[in-house]
């Protein structure tokens, strides 16, 4: 039985591709941005001969437009904004790239009896399941310790903090409700 479609009503996977699209076009004019007349970059610039200072710009501007659509879609769709920054429809996706990547030195340390000499091809049955389960647990190891880090991508701020930059911008002064129950040591 076909499943309907009310009339109007946009798929969950819609909405998703519509905020990465926003995400990729901020890139790209934070990107514009930086090489423009009066930027940091002159536009006649042929990108063979950017120093690496130069191609900093311009990666630490796409990236930072492209984590602040992110937010921005954290924000009103009233997601973690954590979860939200690594939703990136890429596959293999870079959050489980970097896991497997930092576990590489181990799991040549913990696998001491293949031979690292032959082919994969070559290797015997038993190897490649001895191989495979012991990468399995490194890499679990890795994204459970990823995972449950307090240190995300976005960062941490205490709740005093919050409370300091609200104040700030409301053009209040850089103290906390309970800081002005202090005494004043007259």
């Amino acid at each position: 039985m076909k499943k309907l479609r009310t009339v109007g009503q946009v798929s969950p996977s819609a909405i998703e591709d519509e905020w990465q699209r926003r995400a990729t076009a901020a890139a790209i004019e934070a990107a514009r941005g930086v090489v423009k007349l009066d930027g940091p970059i002159p536009p006649a610039v042929p990108i063979g001969r950017l120093s690496d200072m130069e191609w900093g710009w311009v990666l630490a501007a796409m990236l930072f437009a492209w984590l602040s659509a992110r937010a921005e879609q954290a924000a009103a769709e009233q997601l973690d904004t954590e979860q939200c920054i690594r939703m990136t429809a890429l596959d293999p996706q870079p959050w489980d790239a970097g896991a497997v990547a930092t576990i590489l030195p181990d799991l040549a340390n913990a696998c001491p009896d293949i031979d690292w000499s032959q082919p994969l091809a070559q290797w015997p049955r038993d190897t490649m399941v001895e191989f495979l389960l012991t990468a399995m647990r490194l890499i679990r190891k890795a994204t459970i310790a990823r995972d449950l880090s307090d240190k995300g991508i976005t960062r941490q701020s205490s709740a005093s903090t919050i409370a300091r930059q609200a104040n700030a911008a409301a053009g209040g002064p850089l103290m906390t409700a309970d800081e002005w129950n202090d005494e004043l040591g007259i």
